[in-house]
């Protein structure tokens, strides 16, 4: 079985820098940013920045360290190290004015049930009203165009609690999207979509990225769907990069197979487009996954149970 440690000599031979951007200024910047959730290391010493405009995307196993870098970026989870939002430390930033830096979607979001489409939308619009004060006809016409867009204009009177798995994950964008934050986090925003609504959802953020100019850094399962919509993908493993560079360079089936534990197989299509299948495994039992510690280079054995929330280490 390849060992984790071919990803980094990949990477390396393939002259794979710092995780930064190409070019232009670096909207969101991780200094050795280190997370510890239950007495363990969940994301250690990452550094990586993503450029103005950029589409990054973060993948990995479960338990990489997906959705913690997200919470960190977003101020949801303490950390060392630091995050730096168009050149300011986020620690020194109220909640409010992080709010309107930054709009995130959970994967798995607690919604209010008695609460209508529309009005948790407009929650959105809450970091750009003063206090005491109430929505102004802007705020709510910028929310009827959002729910429009997203299809969701039809649902807008409709109670959360009604509403099927893929409708409340679109609602949860519209009210991410309704803060006109410049940098919008997604954590798997297309897990619960059919695969019409995921193309059309990631299409629409696409959009919207180009007319808002937003940074997006955002956690996806679907490996070829991430390698159709972002500009550069990180590879996560064990809470550290293992790889980072554009689609055609991480999307490699070594360094896929190393770091998913699992044969993967990619076929690029006519038009160039690469698609990503895992390998079935040859005989009745399913060989054992080798986990490996990308800073030792060593196998080492699962992490014991600590009563982390397994969404809390993605």
């Amino acid at each position: 079985m390849t060992r984790l440690g071919t990803v980094i000599r990949l990477a390396e031979r393939r002259g794979a820098r710092d995780a930064g951007p190409p070019g232009g200024s670096a909207v969101v910047e991780l200094d050795a940013l280190t997370v510890h959730l239950g007495g363990r290391a969940v994301v250690e010493a990452i550094s990586a920045s993503v450029g103005r405009g950029e589409w990054i995307g973060l993948i990995g196993a479960n338990g990489a360290g997906k959705t913690t870098v997200l919470r960190a970026v977003a101020g949801l989870v303490e950390h060392e190290g630091a995050v730096r939002l168009d050149g300011k430390a986020a620690a020194t930033m109220s909640r409010r004015e992080r709010a309107r830096s930054v709009a995130y979607v959970p994967q798995s979001p607690e919604l209010p049930a008695d609460m209508s489409v529309f009005d948790y939308t407009l929650l959105g619009r809450t970091p750009h009203i003063a206090y005491l004060a109430v929505e102004s006809s802007d705020d709510l016409a910028h929310c009827t165009r959002l729910l429009e867009r997203l299809g969701l204009a039809d649902l807008a009177h409709r109670q959360l609690s009604t509403l099927s798995g893929g409708e409340r994950q679109r609602v949860v964008l519209a009210r991410a999207l309704a803060q006109e934050a410049p940098i919008l986090l997604m954590d798997e925003p297309t897990s619960a979509l059919d695969l019409a609504h995921r193309v059309q959802t990631l299409e629409i953020v696409d959009e919207l990225r180009r007319e808002w100019g937003l940074t997006v850094v955002s956690a996806l399962h679907d490996l070829t769907l991430a390698g159709q919509f972002v500009d550069r993908l990180l590879l996560l493993a064990a809470g550290t990069v293992a790889a980072c560079g554009t689609p055609t360079e991480v999307l490699d089936e070594s360094v896929l197979s190393a770091a998913f534990g699992c044969a993967v197989r990619i076929i690029r299509t006519d038009d160039g487009e690469l698609v990503i299948a895992p390998r079935r495994s040859n005989g009745s039992s399913a060989t054992p996954v080798c986990f490996v510690n990308p800073r030792s280079l060593s196998p080492t054995r699962p992490p014991p149970e600590t009563g982390v929330h397994d969404e809390e280490a993605r």
